[in-house]
């Protein structure tokens, strides 16, 4: 018998695999008869079970068991993923190498391909600058108690604050603070702002560390505002939550796709993500650790792609806390490597090859 495999038996062949996969148990073709994709008797499926049995692809252990998987059908389960992914990674290139002006286009397809690939909830963000840099800060003095903050940060975005001071300040301080202020936070970034940066900053400005404070707030609020204003995130997948019966239940169920329809509390995921860095790799939210209330009972994972010129974006993937980690975190780290080589900037690829 040849060992070329029809579809009938691809697909039970593959339903067979993966049960086993699963339970770890000899898989009977009443078992079988109940897999999604097929429509066919016991007794069908009993007879195709003994040819792919006489093929060398199953085993039988005892005379009254069902059949498991044998080395030559793992490794011809373990070829077919391979060139599954390999053939999902290239289109998935090719996809990527079009035109970068149809992002959106581009980002809906993967997280659709994401949420079949894994077979669990997905989300992006489209990317955004995230590294705003401060081009001026200007106080000005309207009352001996009050100050009006202005900042201005990349892209001439402005931000007013009115400061309210606990005593009256000088024209001169006023003065000294501007300076003191624009020397050592234009062209920062958020990102760039650290403690130490801050402690420095608040020493010098003495009796008036309090300012540095509302100065900096006003920073962090005009750029997460814009942030905020621009962000736009695109989901798929929200359907596999039924396959999971602990998250299946009517009220859970509902609250999770409100959340992925509302996408307000998935923005505050994404800012999560993204605040602990590109560089840190792949986070996992699990259960109670998820900064979105819906997703109490979920595990979370997600990872940060960048583009370049600090454009950030995130990938995320939302399912049981029994998910597969190991098939998502791979699945994450192809498709934000994937987006971040296809949209490498030219200039990129040639440092790489000069240096």
């Amino acid at each position: 018998m040849t060992d070329r495999l029809d579809d009938r038996k691809l697909t039970i062949l593959n339903a067979v695999i993966r049960t086993y996969l699963e339970t770890g148990e000899p898989v009977g073709s009443r078992t079988i008869s109940k897999y999604s994709d097929l429509k066919l008797s016991s007794a069908t499926i009993r007879n195709e079970m003994s040819d792919l049995e006489e093929m060398g692809f199953l085993i039988q252990p005892h005379t009254s068991a069902g059949r498991i998987p044998s080395d030559k059908a793992y490794r011809f389960y373990v070829d077919s993923l391979v060139k599954e992914k390999t053939e999902q990674v290239t289109a998935m290139n090719s996809l990527m190498i079009a035109k970068t002006n149809r992002m959106e286009e581009i980002l809906k397809q993967v997280v659709r391909m994401l949420a079949n690939n894994t077979n669990y909830t997905t989300m992006i963000s489209a990317p955004s600058v995230k590294r705003n840099k401060i081009k001026f800060i200007q106080l000005s003095k309207l009352t001996d108690r009050q100050l009006l903050d202005v900042v201005v940060i990349d892209g001439n975005i402005v931000k007013n604050h009115i400061i309210d001071l606990d005593e009256d300040i000088t024209d001169e301080t006023v003065l000294k603070l501007n300076l003191l202020l624009n020397t050592r936070l234009n062209g920062l970034t958020l990102a760039d702002i650290n403690l130490g940066l801050i402690s420095n900053i608040k020493e010098e400005a003495g009796s008036h560390g309090n300012i540095v404070n509302d100065v900096l707030d006003t920073v962090a609020d005009v750029i997460r505002a814009e942030t905020d204003e621009n962000m736009q995130i695109y989901t798929s997948g929200a359907n596999n939550i039924f396959k999971y019966p602990e998250l299946a239940d009517s009220q859970s169920a509902a609250r999770l796709i409100s959340t992925l329809e509302d996408k307000s509390g998935l923005a505050d995921l994404v800012k999560l993500s993204e605040n602990e860095g590109p560089g840190t790799g792949i986070q996992v939210y699990i259960g109670e650790e998820s900064p979105v209330e819906s997703m109490k009972d979920c595990s979370v994972v997600t990872a940060t792609y960048e583009l370049g010129d600090g454009l950030q974006g995130t990938i995320g993937i939302i399912g049981p806390k029994r998910m597969d980690y190991e098939r998502v975190m791979s699945s994450l780290n192809v498709f934000k490597q994937s987006l971040s080589d296809a949209f490498k900037h030219p200039d990129d690829n040639n440092e790489e090859q000069g240096g």
